[in-house]
């Protein structure tokens, strides 16, 4: 029976269009998951795009080599097809001609007989790809627009899908998932190296060792294994730069953002045994630092780094909503937690989105109420898991 590796590489060689995309919340890990595939693709000839959701929070990545080839939905070009139904009439004559912006369609039916306004329909196409590798992505809804716009494409086209977390549904024919790996970055490491080292590059190692180090906060989480540590050796001997990666993504923050951490500091709290750990943002805090809701990421990237020791650490922040032309009070959250305590779960009393990891909700009540009761739920959760 072939393993996965070689079912995945059997399929890459047979397509001749492929779609590479990864979720909605553009994880580090993802995105440069993504661009390495990108980069090993044409390497060896094969046309390929990167096709995500956008977000603006995923610039924080705009470092990496090729980071300019990921599109969005809207950018990927798709035919506009007027269908005719020929089923009691066909055509004698085809004319089209341009008038005051419009372009007019001219018919003429053979014989005796008419087109109506009901013979006519329209339709988007799908995309013109005929695999699609999937990437750090646990379920379908997860891709967001790119899944949402086009369902059915999704259900056409073989799937590859490659992943480490445990929560991943297999929508694949082809599922790849390592979980003693630290990141799909890793994995991806593995396969490429297994299919052939010399086609590695500056470009892909840079990208790999990206993926890795944004999943493991620069290798200080406790899942790192040494075989992650040999994999990041041989991905700096192949000319990554890792002191150029770690100071993209954790050394270089706006002052705004500093700011921010500071208050965000200024009011962190902790349970009794340390285990979870939390803090709030107001919205004056955003206006004094002239940052928003988009710098909330960065900032909880902070804290995970500097609080090793904490299972869960969650950020509440105070936003506005508009509700029939009234003002109404909400607050967003972000829930992180340790790779054997799963987010999603801890959070799902308020129907969360985002990964096993790094969940992400709303609640629409005032900041104050909010805290007191998302706290409760969280840690009545907590308290049941054998940590």
């Amino acid at each position: 029976m072939r393993t996965a590796e070689e079912q995945i590489f059997e399929q890459i060689k047979k397509a001749k269009n492929i779609l590479i995309t990864f979720h909605k919340d553009w994880s580090g890990d993802a995105v440069a998951s993504a661009l390495a595939m990108h980069h090993f693709l044409k390497n060896i000839g094969k046309k390929a795009d990167i096709v995500a959701e956008k977000n603006n929070q995923g610039m924080l990545y705009s470092f990496l080599p090729g980071f300019d080839n990921i599109k969005h939905p809207g950018a990927i070009m798709r035919n506009f097809v007027i269908s005719l139904d020929l089923s009691q009439t066909e055509v004698e004559k085809v004319q089209y001609f341009k008038e005051n912006n419009k372009l007019n369609f001219v018919i003429t039916p053979k014989g005796d007989n008419k087109f109506s306004s009901q013979d006519v329909s329209t339709f988007v196409s799908s995309f013109n790809y005929d695999l699609i590798i999937s990437l750090n992505t646990t379920d379908l809804e997860s891709l967001g627009g790119v899944y949402e716009k086009d369902t059915d494409f999704f259900y056409k086209t073989p799937i590859i899908n490659i992943d480490h977390q445990s929560a991943n549904e297999e929508y694949g024919q082809i599922n790849h998932i390592e979980l003693t790996s630290v990141s799909t970055s890793e994995i991806l490491h593995n396969l490429l190296e297994k299919y052939d080292p010399a086609l590695f590059n500056k470009e892909i190692a840079t990208c790999l060792l990206a993926g890795m180090i944004a999943n493991t906060r620069s290798f200080k989480t406790p899942n790192v294994t040494p075989r992650s540590l040999a994999t990041a050796a041989k991905l700096m001997a192949l000319g990554a730069d890792r002191e150029m990666i770690v100071n993209s993504l954790y050394r270089s923050r706006p002052l705004g953002v500093l700011k921010l951490w500071g208050r965000v500091l200024a009011r962190l709290s902790s349970s009794e045994d340390g285990k979870l750990v939390w803090s709030v943002l107001l919205r004056l805090d955003f206006q004094k630092t002239q940052t928003s809701e988009l710098d909330v990421g960065e900032v909880i990237d902070e804290l995970i780094i500097s609080i090793p020791s904490a299972k869960v650490i969650v950020l509440l922040y105070e936003k506005n909503g508009a509700n029939s032309g009234a003002l109404t009070e909400k607050t967003g959250s972000l829930v992180y937690s340790v790779k054997n305590i799963d987010s999603l779960k801890l959070a799902k009393e308020f129907n969360p989105t985002g990964t096993r990891k790094l969940a992400k909700f709303i609640v629409e009540k005032p900041i104050t109420e909010a805290e007191k009761i998302i706290l409760q739920s969280i840690k009545k959760r907590l308290d049941q898991l054998p940590i």
